[in-house]
């Protein structure tokens, strides 16, 4: 009987599991439509010449999406969030602040924009540390709702032991 009511409470673990990633997925993609900023930025090309291009840029609550044409219309390459380690080596010379984005397999790609005031590494910084937060804050909320279900099976399972 005791391994019965063990199958049942793993059982119910995988589908809780399962409903929370759900959950999430669908937390994530009604956030996907929220623009943080939009705009021109800079990319040095990965060839041999290294040449600076311009590109149109799209930051939204998980993604960095980078864009071929201004009409947004060819979209060359999105950066997830959860694909993005850290911004670094943030330098500012004359009407240009440079910058690379370093992603979780360690590629580094470089960026730079005008000296704006709200310029883009400081927002894709903040998009970057509101993501983690979100994201620590469901896995938390993921392993306490586990551990309750979890507590409350075996509790049920106790108390129909003879």
């Amino acid at each position: 009987m005791s391994w019965l009511c063990t199958s049942v409470v793993v059982l119910k673990e995988q589908l809780l599991h399962h409903h929370l990633k759900i959950r999430a997925a669908i937390m994530t993609g009604s956030e996907i439509s929220h623009v943080l900023k939009e705009g021109e930025l800079e990319k040095r090309s990965d060839n041999l010449l290294q040449l600076w291009k311009r590109k149109t840029c799209v930051l939204t609550t998980d993604s960095l999406n980078i864009y071929t044409d201004n009409q947004k219309k060819n979209k060359s390459k999105e950066l997830k969030l959860q694909s993005i380690k850290k911004v670094d080596c943030v330098e500012r010379t004359g009407k240009f602040v440079y910058f690379t984005i370093v992603t979780t397999d360690n590629k580094e790609i470089d960026f730079r924009c005008s000296g704006e005031e709200n310029c883009w590494n400081a927002v894709i910084t903040m998009a970057l540390i509101d993501f983690q937060n979100r994201k620590a804050i469901l896995d938390f909320k993921t392993r306490q709702e586990s551990e309750n279900t979890s507590l409350g099976q075996q509790e049920r399972c106790k108390a129909r032991a003879p």
